[in-house]
């Protein structure tokens, strides 16, 4: 199945409003996160499918291999995703705002 890849500067234009899973870990989460994403870290995946409601759910981890196992697992079940290319390292690379802590 082909998963559909988003650039971070094309996200970026989309503004806040479109609905950002990161599928990271919880220390990685807190080091650094986009604003407006919510945490999903991937093994939790398959028990919150409803944080993919988006249309589209954009879906983020540090460079984008974990996000497309994200994409790949919420496509099978009925969910229409995009992964970010290049993860939160992009992101940061391209001087985008990130926030730091625990809140999702």
């Amino acid at each position: 199945m082909a998963i559909e890849e988003i650039s971070v500067a094309d996200l970026h234009a989309l503004g806040p409003d479109v609905v950002l899973v990161d599928v990271r870990e919880d220390d990685e989460w807190e080091e650094a996160h986009a604003p407006h994403a919510v945490h999903v870290p991937l093994g939790t995946v398959p028990d919150q499918l409803d944080r993919f409601a988006g249309t589209p759910t954009y879906v983020m981890c540090k460079v984008g291999g974990r996000s497309l196992q994200a994409c790949e697992f919420a496509a099978a079940n009925g969910h229409d995703v995009v992964n970010v290319a290049g993860g939160i390292l992009a992101w940061r690379e391209a001087g985008y705002d990130v926030e730091t802590g625990s809140d999702a």
